[in-house]
């Protein structure tokens, strides 16, 4: 019996590689779950995104890593601005209550620019990469998040080019090879896994964080973990599996939950965190059993808000260890309840169940 596993195992892997090239060249369509990858690594982590704009300090019990958010590539196109470098610097000041805390600057966000002038020439590369150095130095931190959004496209308004993504790669082996292998440098990436060239980033970079949310609004989900009739442009398992086939391991993959939800905008606003959305009255919460999320519907049974709750965060993290991945992320950390029950979720979903 147990041949016949390992012959059935064998075949499964052979045909997953035929169907390689071919899923990659349909637009929109995906492969079925990948094979689990065998990993020595089983240290999983858990990121909260903390901006510079709140002021709510992160409770380092219930997390690995924070990603500061923002810095931005500066006027000159050679070095890095930080938004609130007194936050930072209190952010910072955590590792004392808990050592193995990793702090890393997140460059980028949507709208933020001037990357696509940064990274195509050598001259402003090498500056931007020793700013990068300085800040990393200066303020004790552990690492550069890297957060283009997006490489080749100007849908954020920014500019672009069609060789930004060679030019990223290009500048991710310089940050690399300028803090040192002993720093951590990470990207964020598009729920979709377009615009990056992944078989290059895999040996750069030591994990990926999928924003996994913002694929749809009311009526539809924007954090599905499963397509179903509700959910939106792409799905959790949908992501992962663009991921992998685009050439990144499942070991430097790291999923992203969002701790906030969107609105219809007639009467619920288009981006609301979750601690209002618990205040909401007047509403139903309901559950899909295909996407694995809540919803909230009005009186007339219209859905009119797609979120995250406890429930939904644990299908995720139970979901994600079983592909093996590194763990999970969330945007962001102010947006959870006074009690932390989002982020309560997550680190008990993946630190938990190991």
């Amino acid at each position: 019996m147990k041949n016949i596993f390992i012959v059935l195992f064998l075949l499964s892997i052979a045909f997953s590689c035929s169907k390689k090239e071919e899923d990659k060249c349909e637009e929109g369509q995906t492969t079925q779950e990948q094979p689990v990858e065998i990993t020595e690594d089983n240290s999983k982590i858990v990121i909260a995104y903390v901006t510079a704009w709140s002021s709510a300090m992160p409770d380092p019990d219930f997390v690995t890593h924070i990603n500061y958010s923002f810095g931005h590539v500066n006027e000159t196109y050679n070095g890095v601005n930080i938004d609130n470098a007194d936050r930072l610097k209190s952010i910072v000041e955590l590792k004392k209550k808990k050592s193995s805390l990793k702090i890393l600057l997140s460059i980028g966000g949507w709208g933020s620019g001037r990357f696509c002038e940064m990274a195509m020439t050598e001259s402003n590369r090498n500056g931007f990469v020793s700013d990068c150095k300085r800040i990393v130095d200066e303020f004790g931190l552990d690492g550069i998040d890297m957060d283009w959004e997006y490489p080749t496209s100007n849908a954020a308004g920014i500019s672009s080019s069609p060789e930004d993504t060679e030019n990223f790669n290009l500048l991710m082996q310089e940050i690399r090879k300028g803090i040192g292998d002993d720093k951590l440098l990470t990207l964020a990436s598009a729920a979709t896994g377009q615009y990056y060239d992944f078989e290059t980033l895999a040996e750069i970079v030591d994990f990926v964080n999928i924003m996994m949310y913002d694929t749809g609004v009311p009526p539809y989900h924007h954090s599905a973990l499963h397509r179903s009739e509700g959910s939106g442009n792409i799905s959790a398992d949908e992501s992962i599996d663009k991921h992998l086939l685009a050439g990144m391991p499942a070991k430097k993959l790291v999923l992203g939950i969002p701790f906030y939800g969107h609105g219809d905008t007639k009467i619920i606003p288009y981006f609301i965190d979750y601690k209002d959305i618990i205040k909401l009255q007047g509403f139903t919460e309901k559950w899909d059993d295909v996407a694995l999320v809540p919803y909230l519907e009005n009186s007339a049974g219209e859905i009119v808000c797609v979120y995250e709750n406890a429930r939904s965060i644990a299908f995720k993290c139970e979901y994600l260890l079983k592909r093996q991945l590194k763990g999970a992320m969330y945007w962001e950390y102010s947006c959870d309840d006074t009690q932390g029950t989002l982020r309560k979720a997550v680190w008990d979903g993946i630190m938990k169940k190991m």
